[in-house]
């Protein structure tokens, strides 16, 4: 339990910083499943909405530190590679 003002304070920055980054942190997991799925069922058009809807959500998350660099970099090119294949 904090006693001072200021590990008050940054207890509660701490709850509101985490609750975002569980958000975000859910937002893309949602839309690597909706590109998963989109694949799944051969469908050309809407794995590649979705991998456009993608690619930014998870280079961002990056750059903020959420997911670090090199994951986002190896997801981004395994889910790439994937939605590739449908168009060949």
């Amino acid at each position: 339990m904090a006693n001072h003002k200021s590990a008050e304070k940054r207890n509660r920055q701490g709850i509101v910083r985490r609750e975002r980054n569980v958000a975000a942190k859910s937002a893309i997991k949602s839309k690597v499943k909706s590109i998963l799925s989109a694949v799944d069922t051969k469908s050309k058009e809407s794995s590649v909405n979705a991998l456009n809807a993608a690619v930014p959500a998870l280079a961002k998350a990056a750059s903020k530190g959420l997911i670090h660099k090199k994951n986002a970099s190896r997801k981004i090119s395994r889910l790439t590679k994937k939605v590739n294949a449908l168009q060949g």
